[in-house]
């Protein structure tokens, strides 16, 4: 907890920078050739599987990454299927339950995308900040989160 509370006013003042220097990023993201083939949100499916320790998820709990409702995850989860990127099988732990995985052609995409990303990410903000500003965005960014998810 800060010594010194911030006020209302600047809170939601930082906050609506914030939201707004995101809109206006992802906005110029969305942009990029390397979504022509597959949306953000769908490569952001992607990568975030391409982080589970072991390969698979259940889509509920990978929706905790991802910014859009449990239904549009799931429709987005069988489009992705029919296109040869996601796999399904019986979560060996509950038989209720789902587990999605990446195919080979899906790792393989989320990679060369993610490889083209990155560089897309730094031409367009590299020379927005300093190295040491980026540093300070990164942690400030990370002690927000983390705030968040202790409450």
């Amino acid at each position: 907890m800060p010594n010194n509370p911030a006020s209302l006013r600047s809170s939601t003042a930082a906050w609506e920078a914030l939201f707004r220097a995101q809109v206006t990023v992802m906005r110029e993201i969305q942009k990029l050739p390397e979504f022509k083939a597959l949306s953000t949100k769908e490569y952001d499916v992607l990568f975030n599987l391409s982080r589970c320790p072991s390969g698979s998820s259940r889509l509920t709990d990978l929706n905790q990454y991802l910014l859009i409702s449990q239904p549009s995850l799931s429709r987005m989860a069988e489009r992705l299927e029919s296109k040869g990127l996601l796999s399904r099988h019986p979560d060996p732990t509950d038989q209720r339950a789902v587990l999605f995985t990446l195919t080979e052609e899906g790792a393989r995409l989320q990679k060369a995308v993610g490889r083209e990303h990155i560089k897309g990410i730094h031409a367009l903000i590299g020379k927005a900040l300093s190295a040491e500003e980026f540093e300070t965005l990164q942690e400030l960014s990370t002690k927000l989160r983390l705030h968040m998810e202790a409450r």
